[in-house]
């Protein structure tokens, strides 16, 4: 009896697990549909959930007529840069809050989660008036230093957490052979950081990748735009752009991708092991 009670449990499981992945990518697969379908399908009815005559009409329009190529170089520099200079303060910040006692660091990470907690809109008068005053509009530097202002504190917390679960004992034995901390900690703590470290890095990659109201705000120039202020073209006052909009969707996606599949290794343990502590 418990033999088939555990089956029927088992069985229930894989059916509820297999209707919500559907739910999940159907999305997904349609807006790859959506990008292969010729213009007259995609509003076709009863509807195609495959294309009648595959195309890449949509694809070939993005990089012929449209500078979809500079766009998606321009969310690379931004993206990498970004998040490469958000996770290298992360790192030295979190190092700093996790190991040094210090007058006013319950007052510091108190303030980093606060300004967690604040709409970005509410600044967004003052942040555009000195981003003007910088003569940073239309600049990916500009847009870059925006976005690391804004992840910083974020990263600096979730690798405090990480630091504070690597024993001080490993820096304390490097340093008793020699080692100054610094050392110790790039050449010790580093290493067993690199779960924590991958994990910060991917969501302050996504997180600029997929950005859109500060970039739509801060960039109008053809040659500064990223793809979300590229996509968000395609929506025009009377018609929407749905062949481009999947297509260009798709393609974004592909470096997302391609940066989970590099470090996947590294990804399921740092999001796991990076719960911050009071």
């Amino acid at each position: 009896m418990n033999g088939t009670m555990r089956h029927v449990a088992t069985a229930v499981k894989a059916v509820v697990l297999g209707a919500w992945l559907l739910v999940t990518l159907f999305p997904l697969y349609w807006v790859l549909v959506t990008s292969l379908k010729p213009k007259s399908e995609i509003f076709s009815m009863p509807l195609k959930y495959w294309p009648g005559e595959v195309t890449f009409e949509h694809y070939e329009e993005l990089f012929s007529f449209a500078d979809f190529g500079v766009y998606l170089g321009n969310s690379l520099i931004v993206s990498l840069v970004a998040a490469g200079v958000v996770t290298s303060i992360g790192v030295l910040g979190g190092y700093t809050l996790a190991r040094f006692a210090f007058p006013g660091r319950g007052a510091v990470m108190l303030a980093f989660l606060v300004t967690q907690m604040i709409p970005l809109f509410i600044a967004l008068g003052p942040l555009y008036l000195l981003m003007s005053d910088l003569d940073l509009l239309n600049r990916l530097a500009g847009l870059m230093l925006v976005y690391v202002a804004m992840l910083v504190p974020f990263a600096t917390i979730i690798m405090r957490g990480f630091y504070e679960r690597v024993p001080v004992a490993l820096e304390e034995a490097a340093q008793v052979d020699g080692a100054s901390r610094l050392v110790a900690m790039v050449r010790v703590v580093i290493p067993v950081m690199l779960p924590g470290i991958a994990a910060t890095f991917i969501f302050a990659f996504v997180q600029c990748w997929n950005e859109l109201f500060l970039a739509i705000t801060f960039i109008d120039s053809e040659d500064a735009k990223t793809i979300p202020v590229a996509m968000n073209s395609f929506i025009t006052q009377y018609d929407i752009d749905w062949g481009s909009m999947a297509a260009a969707t798709v393609i974004s996606v592909v470096p997302t991708l391609v940066l989970f599949a590099a470090i996947r290794r590294y990804i399921v343990e740092g999001l796991t092991a990076g719960a911050v502590k009071g």
